[in-house]
């Protein structure tokens, strides 16, 4: 499956048109897009809204009175998401009042009992990257691990706690030990996250790829240079709309200069398949390119699709174990910026269980950050197919390309 379809691009438009009253204002949302907008996030910046209380004195409400979920980031941000038809406009209401409970959806922490893993979802889909305990045995694991969700609530800490419990595991092994084998499979087969009990499961397979979507900086001659683990972390947004951690690696190589340092902060808003990840690298002295890249699976090494223009690659994954019913996991990344390049890279030899990458590559300037958005759906979770995947991804593409228009009265 190969598909091309190109999209054009237009800048964002914000205007302040000053406030009618200090308790209440008006924000219009404009589409500028031929095609629905729904439940897409806006960020204000509380400097365009001063004079307003979002501790416990005001609310967020549709255009119908209804309230609706708001959140304030760690970079002094409103957002909370709205739904404006093709080329319409919507509005919402900033009022007095006392905002109710909302329910926690993109959340997410480490997992120092398991190698330091750093794993966080929303209502879409669930991730997870490697950390420093990983990285000291010595096992190779450098990008993005998906793991699948079929249900809009978090379950990612309950998958950790019964994948991990010590009493299911010590049965585990003393079955073993009595050479009781198949016992001893049933019962890990019943708590492990690797097998789904209704709600996702992880069946993806990362090693020494870009696994689902992590970039990394080429060398002169074209090769890759994988980031390994984090080194360090800080999660900044937690819930209940938006999780937010940022990164930090280790010095790498890069043609000749032993010292560049990478910087990465990774969002994941409710409702949104795709994460938002903006990347630096200092110690860098040269324009250099960057490659987002999708690991091709040998299980389906021509399920991909690419589109330069419109700025998305897409792969259709037929997961770790493809004979045991466990769907299909739909990656894809998309950018807001012109790429160099779309299309696939071959390994020269077949690399934990890959044949090469599908790749989104583009020009890094030093001291300039590096935008680009990638995540995942699940044929079990919502996403019905590879067509579907790819116009969603379009459609994103374009969103991004073409923001929602924010009017302040």
């Amino acid at each position: 499956m190969k598909q091309i379809i190109t999209c054009g691009a237009i800048l964002l438009s914000i205007v302040l048109a000053g406030c009618t009253s200090r308790n209440t204002r008006l924000i219009t949302i404009s589409n500028p897009t031929a095609f629905d907008r729904n439940e897409e996030m806006v960020e204000i910046p509380l400097s365009q809204i001063p004079d307003t209380d979002f501790s416990t004195k005001t609310i967020v409400e549709e255009s119908s009175d209804k309230e609706i979920p708001f959140q304030i980031t760690h970079d002094g941000k409103l957002i909370f998401q709205v739904s404006v038809k093709a080329n319409g406009t919507a509005t919402y209401t900033l009022k007095d009042g006392v905002p109710a409970h909302a329910d926690t959806v993109a959340c997410g922490k480490q997992y120092p009992e398991r190698v330091d893993d750093i794993a966080w979802e929303n209502d879409k889909s669930a991730y997870r990257l490697y950390g420093p305990a990983l990285q000291a045995r010595g096992e190779k694991a450098y990008g993005y691990d998906i793991m699948t969700k079929s249900v809009p609530y978090p379950v990612i800490e309950e998958r950790y706690r019964m994948f991990l419990d010590p009493e299911l595991n010590a049965q585990v092994a003393e079955l073993r030990e009595k050479g009781l084998n198949a016992e001893a499979d049933s019962l890990y087969n019943s708590f492990t996250y690797h097998v789904d009990h209704g709600n996702g499961m992880d069946c993806y397979s990362v090693g020494e790829t870009l696994g689902g979507g992590t970039a990394a900086l080429l060398a002169a001659d074209s090769t890759i240079i994988y980031p390994y683990c984090y080194k360090e972390f800080k999660i900044l947004d937690n819930g209940p709309l938006r999780f937010t951690v940022q990164l930090t690696f280790n010095p790498q190589s890069v043609n000749g200069n032993d010292n560049i340092v990478e910087t990465r902060i990774l969002s994941l808003d409710k409702g949104s398949y795709l994460n938002r990840t903006c990347i630096s690298y200092a110690g860098l002295d040269q324009t250099t390119p960057v490659a987002a890249g999708i690991a091709l699976h040998k299980q389906n090494p021509d399920g991909y699709a690419f589109d330069r223009e419109c700025g998305y690659i897409a792969y259709a994954d037929s997961t770790d174990n493809p004979h045991n019913d466990n769907g299909i996991i739909y990656v894809g990344a998309a950018f807001p910026d012109s790429l160099t390049f779309a299309g696939v890279k071959l390994f020269d030899k077949e690399r934990s269980g890959a044949v090469g990458h599908v790749l989104g590559i583009s020009e890094y300037e030093p001291g300039s950050t590096y935008t680009y958005y990638w995540g995942s759906g699940w044929s079990k979770g919502g996403v019905e197919s590879a067509e579907k995947w790819n116009e969603y991804l379009e459609a994103f593409s374009r969103s991004i390309r073409q923001p929602l228009i924010i009017e302040i009265k």
